[in-house]
């Protein structure tokens, strides 16, 4: 499956033990992670400046994800598709990284609970269905 993990679920599994690292690491073996360059900046600053994750440490992990993801460019999506514009960039990731499931907590995207041909749903949820073999 094609997956996208918002910048606060991949930071959370950098951050901390919990779901948000079992679903990266799931993803990471059994999917195809998408991301683009402004949530790989994001993760950057957040780990580097808000969690204060030493730099070297930083890069390393943003290799990984290099590595490991596919970097597609998002498409323009319609402003009125999400409540918050700074989270634009999810949405525009579905068509161009042909996404099927888009893993999240933030409310702002969850509400409505899908974008054209992908599901939005939590990282809780997510790893649940992915247990149940969906």
């Amino acid at each position: 499956m094609r997956v996208v993990l918002d910048a606060n679920v991949i930071i959370a599994a950098a951050a901390a033990r919990g779901v948000c690292e079992a679903v990266f690491e799931l993803c990471l073996e059994q999917h195809q992670l998408i991301i683009c360059e402004g949530l790989l900046r994001e993760i950057d600053e957040k780990l580097r400046f808000k969690i204060n994750v030493p730099a070297p440490v930083v890069a390393e992990y943003l290799q990984l994800l290099r590595n490991n993801t596919e970097t597609v460019t998002p498409s323009a999506v319609d402003p009125e598709s999400c409540r918050d514009p700074d989270d634009l960039v999810i949405p525009g990731l579905v068509s161009p990284g042909n996404v099927e499931a888009i893993v999240t907590g933030d409310q702002d995207l969850l509400v409505p609970g899908s974008y054209e041909k992908a599901r939005i749903i939590s990282p809780r949820e997510f790893w649940e269905q992915e247990r149940r073999g969906r």
